[in-house]
This record gives structure tokens, C-alpha cells and sequence, in this order.
């Protein structure tokens, strides 16, 4: 992970060449496909589930284009996140990452599980833990459209778990990549290699891809090898066909990865437990249908089944099944109210294979998720708008639980809008919470949480948006979250086992703020800053000490910095500078890193980029000293070609 000296001297080098350069480069045409107040126009659904242009939705949304994730020189989905300044991202190791929005990233003990992810409209949720599994989300980051991200509260539109925040993650269609694409990267990470080929009219187009992912192991600070190298092998699909009002989509992937666990393990009967091999392989299959009315409404149905097995070593292995359906009705506007509604069936069947170290009993379940919402938007005037909405979702464990919300905004004039939000969201339990008991085998030391209740948060935000000048915009949100029913490890009465209960309550405010400046038509900046507080208190008859301590897990600040330089037609410089404060539980040292991209493009459909990633120097992110990785500096080479 530790590059030689002469490469960051080059790189060194490089930060030097702006003023250089560009004081003898002609300026180009602007550096980005998409100006400033193109951005403020994007389309996106994540916010109403419709489309409606970003500078008027009522929520705290950053949305990362294609053109920000080529820029960024990305090599997997985790690190283009790091572009969104309304997200904290640690990595743990080469494939481990915790990911969250407005804290809570990592709670008692637990995984990040309050963020909802989807790809293409297919919740990558994992019912095991109510979290996400980062190693095996993949695609061609070539292909990516752009990833919405909305930090606080989505409940209503996309029900429970999605409580501090939403990654939309939406590909390109078949009829915009009917061509061939070819990309490799190679450095001290290791290698990454994909291809796509597409064909087809506008009005029925295909594409095939397949990708391979090798990446190399870590190191600790001490400088021991962390035992966390990778492997997978990802291959996929997409058809799109339009035939008048209608259109159709289906696409699937398929993959299998190969992994190493770090040591040392869990410690197991006094001992510590030696990881083997984590092994993960899955096939999902998505089909899609929308009509535009003659009225403008629209109609869309969308199903998928997901198919996935994973078995880490010695602990437990799973086999999980997932069937989902979804319906939606965008009516057309009918005076002052434009109205959507929807209902959601998800059925589960999840099948573990329990060790000596753990148990999920019942071993084997079938479990369904149940919803509908509606959500109608109101114009009370010209320059003010009501929206008002709420889901009704029965989950396996707690029933019924009611997700409503109403936000407020006023657009004063056609370029700044402010913003007010109210919501309750919830975290249903998971499996992880209810049905797991350590040791496999009785006497437990673990006894599940027959009686845990879901995790709520009630959340107060006010936002506001700007175009204060030509090729100038920012954002800015400030939030309180109360949260109730958290989490508990509580130790029964008669002190012979722990079972989780829901005795920890807590508050968290902060403000999110980011930004974007053309400052010529050959440079951009963007910036983005967050500041958090939280507290959390246990309730009376707990017994868990460690509970408040999740508070700890999260940073009180991040900050960034991206600048990017057009040098000429076909060269391109982006440095990205960011700060992080520290973690205390465990503790983790804040840390500031810089990354850095020339590019150059020798011919229209070819381009060769130098990335260098944390050239200020190692450091740790997440995670306790014994597993952490220690990320140092390293250098890729990667091309890029499409014809």
C-alpha cells in the first residue's frame, strides 16, 4: 500500500503545474459536461418519485454525475460516494466499508444499518442485518448515470430503514451505450479491468459487460499484513424498449467473489476464532414497465428476484432468496395537487447455515414485507408548495409501523428556495437483532431479542438552495434528529446471558453544507462541509453500558475540497482534499488526505489517467488497531476506451 518516493515527488510536481500551465493554454470550452446551472436542472426521482428538476426539491440532495466519477478517478463504488459531502465513508479494509448519513455509522456493536441503497431500483438491503454488504455491490462506473443522495429521512417514499439517508444509484440506458467500451486500471491496489459492448435503435438497444476486480491486501500501521485481499468476477445485461407510451426495461448481473478474512477473529469460548475464506456469489434479475397517459400521468410496475449465497469462515454461511414487486401511479395534476401512490409486496426466504459460533434460529424463515404510501403535492401560491405524505409498512417483527411527512418550500424567485421538513422514520428489526444467539449451542450467552421494538427517528430540518450569481450555487441544511427505542445489550436478572433489547434514546443536530464555483470556463471548485453532534442516554432499567458510546463512532466534522482545471482540450487536472475528524469508540485519529488525477487524451475515444490516492500520507479510517487498515499512499495507471 506504501508508494516509493518518486512517485509522490511526481505528484508534488503535478499540484504545481496550474498556474503554469494555464497561464499558456488557450481556455477551452467549458471543463464539465454540465454547467452549474445545468446541475440545478438534472432530473432526478429519488426526493418525490417522479422526475423534478434538483433546484426545487425539498431535501437535503447532492447528486453525483458521471462526469464527477470520471473525474474523481474512482475505482469502486465506495470511493465515488467519498464525492458526496452529506455522507461519511470508512474504509476498514480493501472491501469493508462503513457507510452512513448524519451519524450513526455503526451503532452498539452493530453495522451501519439506517441508510438505504439501491441500484437501479433494486434495493441491495441485506434482511440479515438491515444493513448493506459493500464488497459485492458493483458495476461499471463508466456506466453510471449518477448516484442521488439524499441525507435525513425517506421513509414515506421508500419505507422503513431508510431513516438517515438514500443512495439512488442509477445506470445508463441500453440506447445511450450502444457501443463498445474497454477499462483497466493497474496499481498498488491492485487491478480492475471491465468491458461493455451495445447495440441496437434508439427505440430497442442492448448491451452486455463483464467485469474482474483484483485487489491486494492491506497493511496495519505496525506495518503487518492485513489478510484481506479479493477477487470477483461480475457479468450482466440490460435490454430497453420504447413502443409508443410504453416502455420496457429488464437487465440482471451475475458475480462471484473470493476473499480473505483479517485476524484476528471474534473471540470465541475464550479463544480467539482464525477466519477462513469469505465467499459471496449471487444472480438478480430486474424487469421494468412504465406508460406516460394522455393526461400525463404514468403508470410503472417494476419486480426483481435476487438470488445470493455468502459464507464467511468459520462463522456461518447464508443462503438468501428475494422476490419484490412495485406498483406506482403519478397522477396527473388536478388544480393545485399532483398526487402519487404506490404499493410495495417483498417476500424473503433466508436459509443459515449456523456454526459452533453463532446461531439465527429459526435456522430457516420465510418473512414478508408489506406497504402502500401516498404523497400528494400541493401548490398553495406561485412561490410556495405543501407536500404532504405517508406509508403504512407491516414487517415481520413489529407489525405496522407509520411513516409520515410534510415538508414546506418557497421559491422566492426562479434561483433560491427555502425549505422546512418534518418526518418519522423507522428501523425495523433485523435478524441480527431478534433471532441471533452466540454461542451456536446451548448455554447462550446471547439470547436474540424476542422483544426488541423498532428504532424511530422524528426529524426537523431546514434547508436552503441558491444561484447567488452566474455559475455559482451551494446548499445548506441544518437537521435535529430524536431518535427513541435504540438498540441495547441488556444482562438478564439473574446474570447467566445478554438479550438485546430497545432501551437507548438519543439526539443529533448539524448542519450540511456544499458548494459549487466556475470560477473560469477551464476551473471549478467544489467544497462541502458537515458538522454533527450527538448524544445518546439510556433509559431507566438498562443495564448497557456501552450503549451510549455509539455517539463516539462518527465524526464531529468533514470537509472537502475539489478542484478541477481544464489544462487543455484534451488534458484534465482534479485534486480532491479532504478532512475528517476523529473516531472515538474505537479510536481512530482524524486524518487528512489528498487525491489527485491528470488525465489526457490522445485521441477522441481513448483516454490515460495517473491517479494517486492519499498523497499526504497513511492513515486509518474505521475500525479497532488489531483489523484496521492503514491506508497509504499508492498510485494507477487507467485507460479508458469507446468507440
Amino acid at each position: 500500500m506504501h508508494s516509493r518516493p518518486s512517485g509522490l515527488a511526481t505528484f508534488l510536481a503535478l499540484l504545481a503545474l496550474p498556474a503554469a500551465a494555464l497561464a499558456s493554454v488557450t481556455p477551452p470550452l467549458d471543463m464539465a459536461d454540465l454547467s452549474i446551472e445545468d446541475l440545478a436542472n438534472i432530473a432526478i426521482t429519488s426526493v418525490s418519485k417522479k422526475p423534478q428538476r434538483l433546484a426545487v426539491a425539498a431535501a437535503a440532495v447532492f447528486v453525483i454525475t458521471a462526469d464527477d466519477i470520471r473525474r474523481a478517478g474512482a475505482v469502486n463504488i465506495p470511493d465515488a460516494l467519498r464525492l458526496a459531502p452529506n455522507l461519511q465513508v470508512g474504509q476498514l479494509s480493501t472491501y469493508g466499508y462503513a457507510i452512513s448519513a448524519r451519524g450513526m455509522n455503526g451503532s452498539n456493536n452493530s453495522a451501519p444499518n439506517k441508510l438505504l441503497v439501491m441500484i437501479d431500483g433494486r434495493s441491495v438491503y441485506a434482511p440479515l442485518f438491515s444493513g448493506v454488504y459493500w464488497d459485492v455491490q458493483d458495476v461499471v462506473l463508466e456506466d453510471i448515470e449518477r448516484i442521488e443522495v439524499i441525507s435525513g429521512p425517506g421513509g414515506t417514499l421508500w419505507g422503513v430503514n431508510a431513516v438517515n439517508g438514500v443512495i439512488n444509484i442509477t445506470t445508463r440506458r441500453a440506447a445511450d451505450t450502444r457501443a463498445s467500451l474497454l477499462s483497466v486500471l493497474g496499481g498498488e491496489r491492485g487491478a480492475v479491468a471491465s468491458f461493455r459492448q451495445g447495440g441496437g435503435s434508439a427505440d430497442s438497444a442492448w448491451l452486455v459487460y463483464g467485469k474482474y476486480v483484483d485487489l491486494r491486501h492491506t497493511a496495519l500501521a505496525s506495518g503487518a499484513r492485513v489478510d484481506d485481499a479479493r477477487q470477483q468476477s461480475q457479468v450482466g445485461f440490460r435490454a430497453d424498449v420504447a413502443r409508443g407510451a410504453d416502455q420496457f426495461s429488464v437487465h440482471g448481473n451475475a458475480f462471484a467473489s473470493d476473499s480473505e478474512q483479517a485476524q484476528p477473529g471474534a473471540i470465541s469460548a475464550g479463544q480467539p476464532l482464525v477466519l477462513g475464506p469469505l465467499t459471496s456469489s449471487g444472480v438478480n434479475l430486474t424487469g421494468a414497465w412504465m406508460r406516460t397517459l394522455a393526461d400525463g400521468g404514468q403508470l410503472s410496475l417494476q419486480g426483481y428476484l435476487d438470488h445470493s449465497k455468502r459464507r464467511a469462515v468459520p462463522t456461518y454461511a447464508e443462503t438468501l432468496d428475494i422476490a419484490d414487486l412495485q406498483f406506482q401511479y403519478a397522477m396527473a395534476a388536478s388544480g393545485p395537487h399532483t398526487v402519487v401512490w404506490g404499493a410495495n409486496l417483498r417476500t424473503s426466504w433466508d436459509d443459515v447455515d449456523n456454526s459452533a459460533t453463532i446461531a439465527f434460529l429459526p435456522a430457516k424463515t420465510r418473512q414478508n414485507w408489506a406497504s402502500v404510501f401516498v404523497q400528494d403535492d400541493v401548490a398553495l401560491g406561485e412561490t410556495l408548495r405543501l407536500t404532504v405524505g405517508a406509508r403504512v409498512e407491516h414487517n415481520p417483527y413489529t407489525g405496522k409501523e407509520w411513516l409520515p411527512t410534510a415538508r414546506l418550500a418557497w421559491t422566492p424567485s426562479p434561483t433560491q428556495m427555502l425549505w422546512t421538513g418534518l418526518s418519522r422514520t423507522v428501523r425495523a428489526p433485523s435478524r441480527l437483532d431478534a433471532d441471533a444467539f452466540i454461542p451456536g449451542q446451548p448455554p447462550y450467552l446471547l439470547r436474540g431479542g424476542p422483544t426488541v421494538r423498532a428504532e424511530v427517528a422524528r426529524v426537523l430540518e431546514l434547508g436552503y438552495r441558491a444561484q447567488p450569481a452566474e455559475g455559482m450555487s451551494f446548499s445548506v441544511t441544518a437537521f435535529h434528529n430524536d431518535y427513541d427505542h435504540l438498540r441495547t445489550q441488556e444482562i438478564d436478572p439473574t446474570f447467566t446471558f445478554i438479550t438485546f433489547g430497545s432501551l437507548m434514546e438519543g439526539k443529533s443536530h448539524g448542519i450540511e453544507l456544499w458548494g459549487s464555483y466556475q470560477v473560469a470556463p477551464w476551473w471549478r471548485l467544489n467544497a462541502g462541509l458537515m458538522g454533527l453532534h450527538e448524544r445518546f442516554t439510556l433509559k431507566p432499567g438498562s443495564n448497557d453500558e456501552a450503549g451510549p458510546g455509539s455517539a463516539r463512532k462518527d465524526p464531529s466534522h468533514t470537509a472537502q475540497l475539489r478542484s478541477s482545471f481544464n489544462l487543455a482540450d484534451n488534458k484534465d487536472l482534479d485534486l480532491m482534499l479532504r478532512k475528517v475528524g476523529a473516531l472515538g469508540n474505537p479510536a481512530v485519529p482524524g486524518y487528512t488526505a489528498l487525491d489527485a488525477r491528470l488525465a489526457w487524451r490522445p485521441r477522441r475515444n481513448l483516454e490515460i489517467s495517473l491517479l494517486g490516492q492519499n498523497l499526504t500520507g497513511s492513515h486509518g479510517e474505521y475500525g479497532p488497531a488489531a483489523t484496521r487498515a492503514q491506508l497509504g499512499r499508492t498510485l494507477a495507471l487507467k485507460l479508458v476506451w469507446q468507440d
